[in-house]
This record gives structure tokens, sequence and C-alpha cells, in this order.
């Protein structure tokens, strides 16, 4: 099946870029008239993916991050991929609480989030290229 819509956005690995990415991810999937609780979810895995690049794939150095968005049917998928570092052990990575950066007092909790609030969340990463987040959620409400 052919997606219905699909976007594209590159941002910078800055930060402030990161309630950018809420944002363009919450306005495209609107037609599909998500509840204000399925929005709010969507914008909690979208930002915790991109804090992740920033803050583990970039470290303090700026770089890309490409976020894509596709509806099909009823379905959301979201996939945000840096170029960064690339995660060493994925499966130790979606522990909760663990987290390589515990000088910047991270909970650990962003794969364990991603989790809790998409209904699938698959994490591609290799050292030195990056890491490829997709995750996708069922808008139920559109179905009411």
């Amino acid at each position: 099946m052919l997606d219905n819509n699909h976007m594209r956005l590159e941002i910078l690995s800055k930060s402030q870029n990161e309630s950018l990415a809420r944002v363009v991810v919450a306005a495209f999937v609107a037609p599909l008239d998500p509840t204000l609780e399925e929005l709010a979810d969507i914008k909690t895995a979208v930002s915790e993916a991109v804090t992740n690049s920033i803050i583990h794939g970039y470290l303090e150095d700026l770089g890309k991050i490409v976020i894509e968005c596709s509806i099909k049917g009823e379905t959301l998928e979201v996939i945000i991929e840096d170029f960064g570092r690339g995660i060493e052990n994925i499966e130790q990575a979606r522990e909760p609480l663990y987290t390589s950066k515990p000088e910047l007092e991270r909970s650990g909790m962003g794969f364990t989030v991603m989790e809790t609030f998409m209904d699938y969340v698959e994490v591609q990463s290799q050292i030195g290229k990056g890491t490829k987040i997709r995750m996708s959620k069922e808008i139920k409400s559109s179905r009411d």
C-alpha cells in the first residue's frame, strides 16, 4: 500500500531543535485526529529520540538529524536518524535506567519512554555511522 502522506525534516543537533521536531511531527499527524493523549505520547517519543541523537550521537559536535514521517492508513511511522557515534550495545542501551552519560544526570529512560508511548520501536546502529530509530503508533481515535 502506498503512503497516504510523507514528510522529511532535517535539523541540526541543537537542543532548541528538539521542540521544532515535536511540533512538526504533531502537525503532520493532525489529519488523523489523534486524541490529546495520543498526541502527547508521540511528541514525547519524538522528543526522547531527538534528544538521544543530540546528547549521545553527537556529544559536543553539531551534526544532522533526519526526521521522516509517513502515514499509512491509521498508522504513523516516525524515523529519526543521526549520523553520529552510534550505539555500542543496543540491548544495554535499551535497558531501563542505563545511561552512558551519568555525569549529565540523564535518567536512562529514553528508549523505555519510546517503547511505552509507541506501539513499535526498532533501533539500528553502527559505531561511527549513526543510529536510526523507527517507531510507529496506530491512531485509534481515527476509527471512532
